[in-house]
């Protein structure tokens, strides 16, 4: 185990048993379920690995799960008014302080909740092949970058590790998870969106898109439905600069652009459509990528981050 409590590894915990890793997070489980909150937790740790085009990255960037996992805890008590979350304590292993949260276990739905409020990304190359996002028809004429006249719900389903999501149309998700749930989701998701733009834009910040995560509580009755995983953070939005803003081009965003920008670069030599992995990052793409991700935890909550 590294000293920095398995940043780019997989750690062995004492008291925690290793069930499952993906391209950022691993999760343990109580080796003595009985000595833990109902012996419905889970532990969630968030490493230091990058991914992007669906690969996990051989190089990691320092304090990446630190950042995550503070930015989510502020996340969810943002919204803690607006919907319930799995978060049950910070009271984690010393060798995963600061990158760690016990949760609540859930039994997690298999659909990406994708809200999109602007147009860019995988939405606007759909939109300029049909006219319409996951089935939804927008206006002629926009740009890469511009706002949507409303926010949309853009689901996908949940593809296996290394594998690409596929954006689904909200009928297909009412097929696979039933029309009442998927009213549920598509309502928590926006609702969770409008509060958090408007707490973002307060801050400089274009909330562009975002996908969260909801599973079904263990609790007896109807399944509440709790916010889960991790939520608005660089890895699972995309954070624009309101200053910067200026649709029909790619906007500053405060994410892991650096890394997709010198992947795709001559200087790369990686072909991502191919069978090689990709290469290890340049020193000074892990820096600028660490510092933008610093940046995006700094304005929003208006805290400094300490590693």
């Amino acid at each position: 185990m590294s000293d920095d409590g398995g940043a780019g590894s997989y750690p062995e915990l004492e008291g925690w048993t290793r069930t499952y890793s993906g391209k950022v997070r691993d999760l343990y489980v109580p080796q003595d379920a009985s000595a833990r909150a109902g012996g419905d937790v889970v532990l969630v740790v968030a490493s230091d690995r990058i991914s992007a085009f669906d690969h996990v990255l051989p190089t990691t960037i320092p304090d990446k799960g630190k950042i995550l996992t503070a930015m989510s805890l502020w996340w969810f008590e943002q919204l803690a008014d607006v919907v319930p979350n799995h978060v049950v304590s910070t009271d984690v292993p010393a060798a995963v302080a600061g990158r760690a949260m016990i949760c609540r276990q859930l039994r997690m739905y298999p659909i990406e909740c994708v809200v999109r409020g602007y147009l860019t990304g995988s939405g606007l190359q759909e939109y300029r092949s049909s006219g319409a996002v996951t089935g939804l028809a927008l206006p002629a004429g926009l740009r890469d970058g511009d706002r949507l006249p409303e926010p949309i719900f853009t689901p996908a389903a949940k593809a296996d590790l290394g594998e690409h999501d596929e954006n689904i149309s909200f009928e297909e998700t009412a097929d696979r998870i039933g029309l009442r749930l998927a009213r549920r989701l598509r309502d928590r998701t926006l609702a969770v969106y409008a509060h958090a733009a408007e707490i973002a834009a307060d801050r400089g910040i274009i909330l562009a898109d975002t996908k969260l995560e909801f599973g079904a509580s263990p609790q007896p009755g109807e399944p509440v439905v709790v916010l889960g995983d991790e939520v608005l953070t660089p890895d699972s939005s995309r954070f624009w600069s309101a200053a910067d803003w200026a649709p029909g081009q790619a906007q500053r965003s405060y994410d892991k652009q650096f890394v997709r920008d010198w992947l795709v670069s001559p200087e790369a030599g990686w072909d991502r459509r191919g069978d090689a992995p990709p290469p290890a990052l340049p020193e000074d793409v892990v820096a600028r990528t660490r510092a933008r991700y610093v940046e995006a935890y700094e304005q929003l909550t208006g805290q400094v981050f300490t590693a």
